[in-house]
């Protein structure tokens, strides 16, 4: 129980009072005490005169000893709650009513005695004779000279109304009812802190109970906290944040899931297309090994070169997986420069002017009249118009158009690459950029497209911020592009 949030705010709260509780009869015993001081002085406060009065102490301006010795004996006797003290000017005691063994004093300090006589707020405490640190209430009053010098006549009030006072007090109904209505009133707020704990901490139980049948489920079913959200208080807030962290994580795990899947089909594509490179480079080199005896040079220079066709295959996909997967790890960043984007269509152009007259494939070029600058990664924009350009090759017949396009809008040029081939289905269009995804296309394959070019253009196109976008009519023919911003030119 007490290892609950409930149960620690419960003890808590149970300290809490009882130290309340604790405090206010602490603070309560010292305030009854110091008022029944206080009383007990201002009750007696004009007791030293009224002696110096009713006793007849002082005559013809004197004081007369005789009769303040008498008092002394009188009081002892009829009194003993007080003890009376002649002081000289100097707060020595000359005279007292106690007895001679009982008084430890020779003196008594005068601030005390001058605050009384100012009117200072009472309780006043002054010295007691019969202790050295003590300090009790008393009375006291001037009297006139004694042997030339002005002195006090001391009154200590020994306690006796205060003692009576007090018990009085233990004893009485009030008391007793005070300290029931205070444990009372303790109890309930114990119990009402107690419920009002309850309920508060009950939506942290709800929302633990969330958390653990999501983590039961393998974060895959989750019941939204639904409360107030980040306008409530703190646990509202809590739970709101929860339910973001948990849509985050079911998120998440959909991603990771479908990296799973595409780990999977790329374990399986990867198994296939190195497989079968492998297993002909093997086949041909294996039968050279075996019959290089029995074989004419002819038929040797023909495995040859089908062992080392599969070879390059075999290297080619093995580059562009590597190449994908730098990418796809950030490993690879442009190298951003300001160019003319014509310069750079013209080039390619070149380059592929004599494999499109081989295929029968009519290359065709189209540059705007503007010279038009972008800032990007030659090396890496190259990579992307080679792989969509070796693309439409592949997929357009002979006597087909292959057109390499570069085209300005207001502040973006558009590279764009037009075939006339056999298009591409509506159903294929969406996962067109997949790895080794080659669609419901019935070319023929020539061993040199693997399905990992369109995936590399892609990633290459967003490392520079724009897309590679797509459109195609099926048996009409499809065209990809992407778009860069503009810039200005600068020599510096």
């Amino acid at each position: 129980m007490l290892k609950t949030l409930y149960g620690k705010l419960a003890l808590a709260l149970a300290a809490l009072l009882a130290a309340i509780g604790l405090s206010y009869g602490l603070i309560s015993h010292s305030l009854t005490q110091r008022y029944l001081q206080e009383a007990q002085q201002s009750f007696n406060r004009d007791l030293a005169r009224n002696l110096v009065v009713d006793q007849g102490l002082v005559t013809g301006g004197q004081l007369d000893l005789k009769a303040l010795k008498a008092t002394f004996m009188r009081y002892m006797t009829i009194n003993p709650s007080i003890e009376i003290y002649l002081l000289d000017a100097q707060g020595t005691i000359l005279a007292y009513s106690a007895e001679p063994s009982v008084v430890k004093r020779n003196r008594v300090a005068l601030e005390p005695i001058r605050a009384f006589l100012a009117g200072a707020a009472l309780p006043i405490f002054g010295d007691d004779p019969r202790s050295h640190d003590a300090r009790k209430s008393f009375s006291v009053t001037p009297v006139p000279a004694t042997e030339g010098a002005d002195g006090y006549l001391y009154v200590v009030l020994r306690g006796q109304m205060y003692e009576s006072f007090e018990r009085i007090y233990q004893d009485s109904l009030l008391l007793q009812l005070s300290g029931w209505v205070l444990a009372g009133s303790l109890l309930t707020g114990l119990l009402i802190g107690l419920l009002l704990f309850h309920v508060l901490t009950r939506r942290l139980r709800r929302l633990a109970i969330r958390v653990n049948d999501f983590q039961g489920s393998d974060f895959t079913v989750y019941t939204p906290y639904q409360g107030q959200g980040v306008q409530g208080d703190e646990i509202e807030q809590l739970g709101a944040y929860f339910d973001r962290m948990a849509q985050r994580l079911r998120t998440l795990i959909a991603h990771l899931e479908e990296r799973d899947t595409l780990r999977r089909e790329l374990v399986n594509h990867v198994s296939h297309d190195l497989r079968t490179p492998l297993a002909a480079l093997h086949g041909y080199l294996e039968t050279l090994q075996l019959k290089a005896d029995r074989l004419s040079p002819a038929d040797q220079v023909l495995y040859l070169d089908a062992a080392l066709r599969h070879s390059r295959r075999l290297g080619r996909l093995v580059g562009d997986l590597f190449e994908l997967a730098k990418l796809d790890a950030h490993a690879i960043q442009p190298r951003r420069e300001c160019f003319p984007a014509a310069e750079l269509v013209q080039d390619i152009a070149q380059k592929y002017q004599l494999p499109a007259r081989e295929h029968r494939i009519r290359f065709m070029v189209r540059l705007p009249a503007a010279t038009l600058f972008v800032e990007a990664d030659i090396g890496l924009l190259e990579r992307v118009l080679d792989n969509l350009i070796l693309n439409a090759f592949y997929h357009t017949p002979p006597e087909g158009i292959v057109a390499l396009e570069l085209r300005s809008a207001s502040q973006t040029v558009t590279f764009a690459i037009t075939d006339t081939g056999q298009g591409i289905a509506p159903e294929d269009l969406p996962r067109i950029f997949d790895r080794f995804y080659r669609g419901s296309s019935k070319a023929k394959d020539d061993g040199n497209h693997l399905g990992l070019g369109l995936a590399i253009a892609k990633r290459i196109v967003e490392l520079h911020g724009s897309t590679l976008w797509v459109a195609s009519k099926l048996h009409r023919g499809t065209q990809f592009g992407f778009d860069l911003p503009i810039r200005a030119y600068s020599a510096s």
